[in-house]
């Protein structure tokens, strides 16, 4: 088990990326949370299997289609088992 801590840039706000973010993880069956940033990124958190993971970031620099990603920052961390699903936080 595996988590990764995720900062997407480009146009991801208001393309409906963070919904398009949980479609993917709950899809993949990975736990954590997508958010909006006030600088305009989003910030998500996956854990789950390292593969599935893994899917998740190639879809994740895809996006949905208005959106246009120019860059994630990825940082994987030890795996914390904290999540029981995956939500879209608003804070």
């Amino acid at each position: 088990m595996a988590r990764a801590h995720l900062y997407i840039e480009g146009i991801v706000q208001g393309v409906f990326y963070r919904a398009f973010t949980r479609d993917v993880a709950t899809r993949l069956g990975l736990h954590g949370w997508v958010k909006n940033l006030p600088d305009g990124r989003v910030e998500a958190v996956f854990e789950g299997e390292k593969a599935d993971i893994e899917k998740a970031i190639v879809e994740c620099y895809k996006g949905p289609p208005s959106a246009r990603v120019t860059n994630i920052d990825i940082s994987w961390e030890p795996y914390q088992g904290e999540f029981n699903g995956f939500e879209i936080r608003y804070y």
